[in-house]
């Protein structure tokens, strides 16, 4: 079982930055997709990136051009740098892993962190 750990929560104003870090537990984390996902209140859970054992990444159209998804292999961690950010960026933030190659829905990942608050204020 992976387990990971979010950090990185924080108030911004709109058109500022944040980086979120995800670290995992275990020795499988190079073979795992990691993923980003966030829910407003009221909201479903919305895939915002994701990045495979390749490095390719996916991302929402509503966050292309402002967030990069990266990782660091050697510290079995996860970024999510999220620039220009905007109020509707608002959200609970979650970190996630699968072992499917391409994943953007939450069904298809396996272990969640506990998330962590993005606040944008405009």
């Amino acid at each position: 079982q992976v387990q990971l750990v979010e950090s990185g929560a924080g108030l911004v104003q709109a058109g500022g930055s944040l980086r979120l870090s995800c670290a995992a537990s275990g020795r499988t984390f190079t073979t795992l997709t990691m993923g980003w996902f966030r829910q407003a209140p009221g909201k479903e859970r919305e895939f915002v990136a994701a990045i495979i054992w390749t490095s390719s990444t996916y991302y929402a159209e509503s966050v292309k051009g402002r967030f990069t998804i990266s990782r660091d292999n050697a510290k079995n961690t996860v970024y999510l740098q999220m620039n220009s950010l905007k109020p509707e960026d608002t959200a609970v933030y979650y970190c996630a892993s699968t072992r499917v190659a391409v994943a953007t829905t939450p069904t298809q990942y396996s272990n969640w962190g506990q998330g962590t608050q993005v606040t944008v204020s405009s």
